[in-house]
């Protein structure tokens, strides 16, 4: 029994379930712990969230690592670090103390998503590849809400304080790692992989994709949480009851999503993704009831899943042996947007915030004209519906 379960695809779905269990108790109490215990300003919580996205757009470095480590291994040390950052959360109340920390926390999780891509993207069949990132994320899920009940449950009934929360969170991800470290076997890459940097013009229409999706996603977490707070008055207690529906339709729908995009294709299931996207922002922008609000923030946080198509799709017109450096490209591609949009959007909230919302419409409304250049059956040297694109390094 224990032999059928020491599988690659148990292993990722083991390795996606553990990093939430330090990442959502660092989120989850974030704001709290910078205001109570190291009384950050606005200008330092700011700050903060800027060094914590320096590794997600350094992504690409995770190639040259590989020169020295395995990508198992890799991820697996990657967990590792983010735990022992969030472990060390608590301990460092201060502004230099948390800097640390999070540069720290945030590294091995950009590092460990890249190659949590790059893995599944060679580990998974093409054929049923979206059903088990669909998995993967309904895992992701399930964790997540066992962290935000030992969150609720350590600081309302235990008492703990932060330090010991933070502790408990970040031990749990560096236990499952090094489990896992011990329990399974190294296993074969199918193909051997360049360890230098990839950009191919033959990838283009991924790498847009790709961008648009990482926009898309800042719009989401910036904007419109902010949002259910500035203007319909949502407390913690609702915005993370929010967060709790959203995680628990995941689990049922992600995986049902993964069979849609087999079913389906990735072109159909996209252009659904961005038709839903213009009307969820759109109704961002001219919504007044609050329960109205909370329903368009349930729909876009469903949409996420469907985003696994810009993956598979890369999965079948991909050179087998670009898969991990071409990983990290598009992690620092995706975290282009993250750099720019808080900012720049930020700055047109002052002016009208629906206009942040009709601007994302029409970045949905691009995202859905790329979606359309999809072939119907994706393949190395039929990646875009019009013309053929010649390779370039």
């Amino acid at each position: 029994m224990l032999q059928r379960l020491r599988r690659p695809e148990i292993l990722l779905l083991i390795l996606a379930a553990s990093m939430p269990l330090s990442f959502a108790v660092w989120n989850t109490l974030l704001n709290n712990f910078v205001i109570e215990k190291a009384a950050f300003t606005g200008a330092d919580i700011g700050l903060l969230q800027s060094v914590r996205e320096i590794p997600g757009f350094l992504a690409f470095l995770v190639v040259f690592v590989l020169l020295f480590v395995r990508e198992q291994r890799l991820a697996i040390i990657s967990l590792v670090a983010t735990g022992l950052g969030v472990m060390l959360t608590g301990l460092y109340p201060s502004l230099t103390g948390l800097l640390l920390t999070t540069l720290l926390m945030s590294t091995g999780f950009h590092f460990y998503e890249t190659l949590q891509t790059s893995l599944a993207l060679q580990w998974f069949p093409k054929q049923t590849a979206a059903v088990w990132m669909g998995r993967m994320a309904a895992a992701g899920s399930f964790a997540a809400l066992l962290a935000y009940s030992l969150v609720w449950g350590l600081m309302n009934f235990a008492g703990l304080d932060y330090s010991w929360v933070y502790l408990i969170g970040g031990g749990a991800t560096i236990v499952i790692a090094l489990g896992a470290w011990v329990l399974f076997p190294q296993f074969a890459q199918p193909h051997s992989q360049h360890k230098k940097l990839i950009l191919r013009k033959r990838y283009w229409l991924y790498y847009a994709l790709t961008m648009m999706s990482g926009a898309r996603r800042q719009i989401f977490i910036v904007f419109a949480g902010f949002l259910m707070v500035e203007k319909f008055g949502y407390s913690v207690g609702e915005v993370a009851a929010l967060y709790t529906v959203n995680h628990l339709l995941n689990l049922y729908i992600a995986p049902k999503i993964g069979q849609f995009i087999v079913r389906f294709g990735e072109r159909r299931i996209l252009t659904l993704e961005y038709i839903g996207l213009i009307l969820v922002f759109a109704g961002y922008a001219l919504v007044e009831s609050a329960a109205l609000a909370a329903a368009l923030y349930i729909v876009d946080h469903l949409f996420f899943s469907m985003a696994i198509a810009i993956k598979t799709y890369f999965q079948k017109i991909v050179d087998e042996r670009d898969i991990a450096a071409s990983a990290g490209v598009s992690f620092t591609i995706n975290h282009i947007a993250a750099v720019v949009i808080p900012v720049v959007f930020g700055l047109l909230w002052l002016v009208s915030p629906p206009m942040v919302f009709f601007a994302g419409s029409l970045m949905a409304l691009i995202s859905l004209g790329l979606a359309q250049l999809v072939p119907e059956q994706p393949l190395p040297g039929n990646e875009v519906r019009v013309g053929q694109y010649s390779e370039a390094t």
